[in-house]
């Protein structure tokens, strides 16, 4: 790899003017254009087709630019994004619960260890409550209340309710929509879309990324193409633990190219850990299963208050030998605590002998208290085939047996460094 100045990483590109609530507001503002009749002049080529790549593809047609998207997969309905359970946040305040921009702005940095940049993530919750709207247009069925207004449940965190959701399939829903945009855009003429393509290289000209070279998966012909831009939305590269939620998602392949090219990397340790995945069963398992976060809205998390109680039928402990852990240490989050907290509750627990199920690494999410609270038709409404899909895996039913649950690696957030200014930048990163 070539040198590289350190200060150059760091010069974040952000704009200049302005403080940290309206610099985006003010770049956006006063930015040049490009006319309409310049914008049919331009190629882009997009890397990757699953949230980010399907809609940053449908977006810029949709603005007039001349578009090539790329995926290895037979479809972009393929895509790694379908897997996504929880929902997507924006600061709408529905519920009336206090929330704001600067909330979800000030909850995203705190959930993000205080890695990210500042400014795109205020921008991030600046723009989530538009980003709602358009996915309703698009015809994502988010979850609705008896009087057919979009309503929200609570995530780990955050101490409001402002995740937007489709029951366990918001991902797959999402991706839908994006898809059909998509498509609306290929049917135009817009968008041209190469199926079955893997990014081999990445061609630059004089030092800005000008094409791709890619492999044609079905004949194994290689293939130029040119582009006065290269966006990579080609996801993270969870794929290189054992065991973990991440069956499918990117072969890295784009990523490592840029990288041999010359872009930087960062966070590449940055790896986000699920505390509501299946535990693991035995040696015959290649992957993990992830059970939505939006779980522990309703659960509670218990262990045995005893070490001697764990290999006990769970509904033979009586409510004063359970020790609800996340309610007792974190009164004000209870279980709704942020993730890298609840995982690492979970395993303390575990490390004091006081893990549960046949194998002793894994604690108890409970949803006996809710189904008596709201009823079992209400819950299953919230997260019926999420149950399904525990009972199937496990033989065991949510609704009469506490769920087993243990942290697992899910995906990576680290990756190429974002760099926002298209006239220097060698790579544009999404996703």
């Amino acid at each position: 790899m070539a040198d590289y100045n350190v200060g150059d990483i760091f010069d974040s590109r952000e704009p200049k003017e302005g403080s940290l609530d309206e610099m985006w507001t003010k770049y956006k503002s006063s930015v040049p254009l490009v006319a309409p009749n310049n914008k049919r002049k331009i190629e882009i080529i997009v890397i990757g087709t699953g949230l980010a790549g399907s809609s940053a593809a449908a977006t810029l047609s949709e603005l007039g630019y001349k578009v090539k998207a790329f995926c290895f997969q037979d479809s972009p309905r393929r895509a790694h994004s379908i897997a996504a359970q929880g929902g997507i946040n924006a600061a709408k305040n529905y519920q009336n619960d206090g929330d704001s921009v600067y909330r979800l702005f000030y909850d995203t940095v705190k959930g993000g260890d205080y890695r990210s940049r500042e400014s795109n993530v205020h921008r991030l919750a600046e723009v989530s409550r538009n980003i709602i709207d358009q996915c309703v247009a698009q015809g994502v069925p988010f979850a609705r209340d008896y009087g057919g207004l979009l309503t929200n449940r609570s995530f780990g965190g955050v101490q409001v309710s402002r995740t937007f959701y489709a029951r366990g399939q918001t991902g797959q829903q999402l991706l839908l929509g994006s898809y059909s945009a998509l498509s609306r855009q290929i049917s135009k003429g817009g968008v041209k879309m190469y199926n079955r393509h893997e990014m081999l290289d990445i061609v630059k000209i004089d030092g800005i990324a000008r094409g791709i070279i890619a492999r044609n998966l079905i004949t194994g012909k290689l293939e130029r193409h040119f582009g006065h831009a290269v966006l990579l939305c080609t996801g993270g590269y969870g794929n290189v633990f054992y065991l973990s939620t991440n069956a499918m998602g990117s072969n890295v392949t784009a990523a490592w190219k840029a990288y041999k090219k010359g872009a930087y990397f960062g966070n590449p340790c940055y790896t986000q850990i699920h505390p509501t995945c299946i535990p693991v069963s035995g040696d015959h398992q290649s992957k993990l299963t992830l059970m939505s976060e939006s779980l522990r809205n309703d659960g509670r998390v218990w262990v045995p208050k005893k070490a001697e109680d764990c290999k006990k039928d769970p509904l033979t402990i009586k409510e004063e030998d359970r020790d609800y852990y996340l309610e007792r240490i974190y009164p004000a989050f209870g279980n709704l605590v942020p993730r890298d907290v609840a995982s690492r509750g979970a395993k303390r627990m575990v490390d004091e002998g006081r893990g549960v199920g046949k194998t002793g690494v894994a604690v108890y999410l409970d949803f006996s208290d809710a189904i008596k609270r709201l009823g079992k038709d209400t819950i299953e409404a919230r997260y019926g085939n999420l149950f399904e899909m525990y009972q199937r895996i496990t033989d065991e039913s949510p609704y009469e047996r506490p769920m087993r649950i243990y942290p697992a690696v899910h995906y990576t957030m680290g990756g190429l460094w974002v760099d926002y200014e298209l006239s220097t930048t060698v790579f544009v990163w999404i996703g």
